[in-house]
């Protein structure tokens, strides 16, 4: 059977780049305008906007009965929001949540999550809500004509395109979300202080962001706490509309106990515990006694922290916890929004203010129209029932008389179609002489509104007297104090890990195979360890825990490590790759430890080395960095202390001849090759037909100790050593002729 022919005639085609670009597009100014950022005006996403809406609707007032949240959450993806119960449940949790609203917009019963788990909240079966007194600053205008509205997703209904918030929620609840290309981060304020930014605004327009912030101290966290952040970084913040500010949680002290009493925002009091308990299990905090929780329905937040001693300074301690703990925390700030024109960008708190002004101008403005209209139409059909009464009797007779009543009465009394269907619908109850008394004093009543409000409307002036009162009044029912102080205080230190430890002293051990470890004390004897099958010990140094170990290795790199968090002796320990990255391939040969500034002497067996302060060979970063130059063929030699300026080096080739000259008369480099020691030919270096197999470090007081195959131990003090002291003519001399292969050299007190 033949294919038949595909007709593609009257099908639109585009390429796949163009329909890519705009299909993404399209998804990216919804994300943008309606899922992730709140507009200017209510400080709303669409989702919460239409929550409140929804529950305004079903009449879930703040005087209202709670009903369950499933109903709120039914009509709301039901009606405006066609998309996942949770998600919406979530949203709606999240405005009835104390401490992470400011303001709570949802009063809610039942188990609406915790600050230690947010989201520990009931399902939305077993809980009830309704709106908060706080909400009707959002709602109460609703129905003046202040807003434009918009079909719901289904054509059915119509909903708000904005609610005509009477106070800048967005800074009061502040936000966070993420869109396309773009994020949000608002943090929460105090509505007296930013009433009163707005009232400065309005009465000066030119006012700078820094005398605004004579009245917006800063953010106003639901939790309080302390702000920490220096004011000059808080203008800045609120000048370009991003930036950051720290929290930190308070505490007291009470018999010797530390009471943690607030957290910073979003803070679990349990993960606190948890980061400081890890701490004392890793004996990072050996000055913490115990711990407790002891926070209730009274007092939320109450965390105990016992110090083993009252000689434990607690600042020091506290500034600590602060420095590697969530008991200070770091906040950002991006004063992303919706603004008025429907477009996002950042603003400056002036500028956001500035915005949200012209928002309430034009919502006090419409809702003044909007009374206006509604004063002169009734003031129209007074006009028309006062004519009534006046001819009561003649009213009468034609409603009684005439088929038609409207249309006589209209010509009769020159009335319109709404006046007289107004006397009309007149019961007779009211047709009293009290009733012309009352339209008269109506009459008088609306004709004095309908002035005041075409003075308001007329006059720039007098609105934003209006938008003044109506905002200190709110401010004043609605406001609160301060909870988060404001306070500058000195960046947290965390306490060194080595001001944690006793300084005791220590044994670094290498094995041939690059593994790691650290043994307590100097009497241990680094061969007797056991090592893994096919590893032996390479080398070994001797010094305190709370120094910096440096390992050397096949390349000369050279690499630091803090002692005290090399793995312990009781096992084969840890291989040195895991903490550092040397080259492919390389080994290490090497390692050194001591104070900063000991010396050292790093040779290799081609016989050239140098002097080196321990500290010239710290590296910062895992990938090390180049000291001793290697020749071709060469290979890295154990690194010697140099314990005093009398020492002695002593090296020994593969031949079993030795050398010792004045560790002095060494140069002394940070890095490089270093000087021909023991004065092997360059050319017989590279074929390896000489090299050294040895080298040791002998001071005053000390002896050197030479091992050769099964031969006795031979050992010489430091003044038998003389006869091998000749710069000059690099004279070897030999131990004996029975040490012709020397194995190893090993230095110990005379």
């Amino acid at each position: 059977m033949k294919d038949q022919e595909l007709n593609f005639e009257g099908v639109e085609s585009q390429s796949l780049k163009s329909f890519a670009e705009h299909a993404y597009l399209d998804y990216s100014m919804y994300v943008i305008l309606d899922r992730a950022l709140p507009h200017v005006g209510d400080g709303l996403k669409p989702v919460q906007r239409r929550i409140v809406y929804a529950m305004s609707e079903l009449g879930l007032a703040a005087g209202a009965k709670h009903k369950k949240s499933a109903r709120t959450v039914g009509d709301v993806i039901g009606k405006f929001h066609p998309h996942g119960d949770s998600a919406c449940y979530e949203a709606m949790v999240h405005m009835a949540q104390d401490f992470a609203y400011r303001y709570p917009i949802v009063d809610g019963q039942g188990n609406w999550g915790s600050t230690d788990d947010p989201k520990s909240f009931a399902a939305m079966r077993y809980t009830e809500s309704r709106l908060t007194r706080y909400a009707s600053l959002l709602l109460q205008e609703l129905g003046s004509g202040t807003v434009d509205w918009t079909p719901n997703f289904d054509g059915s209904l119509e909903e708000p395109t904005i609610l005509p918030a009477r106070v800048p929620n967005l800074l009061l609840n502040g936000g966070s979300g993420i869109a396309v290309g773009m994020a949000t981060d608002i943090p929460p304020h105090n509505l007296r202080e930013i009433a009163a930014a707005c009232i400065a605004l309005l009465e000066d327009p030119e006012i700078s962001t820094r005398k605004l912030m004579s009245h917006v101290k800063g953010p106003d966290l639901p939790t309080g706490a302390e702000i920490v952040t220096p004011r000059a970084e808080l203008a800045q913040m609120y000048e370009t509309g991003s930036g950051g500010f720290k929290a930190r949680a308070t505490y007291a002290l009470e018999n010797g106990e530390i009471v943690v009493d607030t957290l910073p925002f979003q803070v679990s009091g349990a993960k606190v515990l948890e980061q400081i308990a890890n701490q004392m299990r890793a004996k990072k905090l050996p000055m913490v006694e115990d711990l407790r929780d002891e926070s209730d329905h009274e007092k939320p937040i109450r965390l105990v922290i016992v110090p083993k001693s009252n000689r434990v300074d607690a600042e020091a301690l506290m500034a600590h916890l602060f420095a590697t703990t969530d008991l200070e925390r770091n906040y950002r700030v991006n004063l992303n929004v919706i603004g008025l024109d429907g477009r996002p960008r950042v603003m400056g708190l002036k500028e956001l203010l500035g915005e949200w002004l012209e928002f309430r101008k034009a919502t006090v403005t419409r809702r003044l129209a909007h009374r206006l209209e509604k004063v002169d139409a009734r003031l129209h059909i007074l006009a028309g029932l006062l004519i009534a009464y006046l001819n009561l009797d003649e009213v009468i007779r034609i409603v009684r008389s005439e088929e038609h009543p409207k249309p006589v009465l209209m010509r009769r009394f020159a009335l319109d179609e709404t006046q007289a269907e107004s006397i009309l619908e007149t019961k007779l109850r009211h047709l009293a002489r009290l009733e012309e008394m009352k339209i008269k004093a109506e009459q008088d009543e609306l004709a004095t509104e309908r002035d005041d409000i075409d003075r308001i409307l007329k006059s720039a002036a007098r609105l934003a007297k209006l938008v003044r009162e109506e905002l200190e009044g709110d401010a004043e029912e609605h406001g609160d104090p301060r909870r988060t102080r404001i306070v500058e205080r000195a960046a947290a230190q965390a306490i060194a890990a080595t001001d944690l430890l006793a300084s005791e002293p220590a044994t670094v051990v290498l094995s041939r195979l690059g593994w790691v470890r650290a043994a307590k004390g100097h009497e241990i004897d680094p061969r007797s360890l056991a090592y893994k099958s096919g590893d032996e010990f390479q080398a070994a140094a001797r010094g305190r825990n709370l120094q910096q170990a440096v390992f050397i290795d096949s390349t000369g790199r050279a690499y630091s490590l803090d002692a005290h968090q090399l793995p312990a002796a009781r096992g084969y320990g840890e291989p040195l790759s895991g903490s550092v990255d040397p080259p492919d391939g390389a080994t290490f040969a090497a390692v050194l430890i001591g104070e900063p500034e000991d010396r050292w002497l790093l040779a290799s067996d081609a016989g050239y080395g140098f002097r080196a302060k321990l500290a010239d060979l710290y590296a910062r970063n895992r990938k090390g960095k180049s000291v001793l130059k290697v020749p071709d063929n060469a290979r890295v030699l154990p690194a010697q202390p140099i314990t005093s300026e009398e020492a002695l080096a002593v090296l020994v080739n593969d031949e079993g001849e030795a050398l010792a000259m004045p560790c002095a008369d060494i140069e002394e480099m940070s890095s490089g090759k270093g000087q021909n020691l023991f004065g092997i030919p360059g050319r017989k270096s590279a074929d390896r037909e000489e090299y050294l197999v040895a080298i040791a470090v002998v001071a005053p007081g000390e002896q050197l100790t030479v091992y050769s195959g099964n031969s006795a131990p031979m050992k010489l003090k430091y003044a038998e050593l003389a006869a091998f002291k000749d710069i000059k003519g690099r004279r070897r001399q030999r131990f004996s002729r029975a040490y012709k292969q020397i194995d190893r050299l090993e230095v110990g007190p005379a």
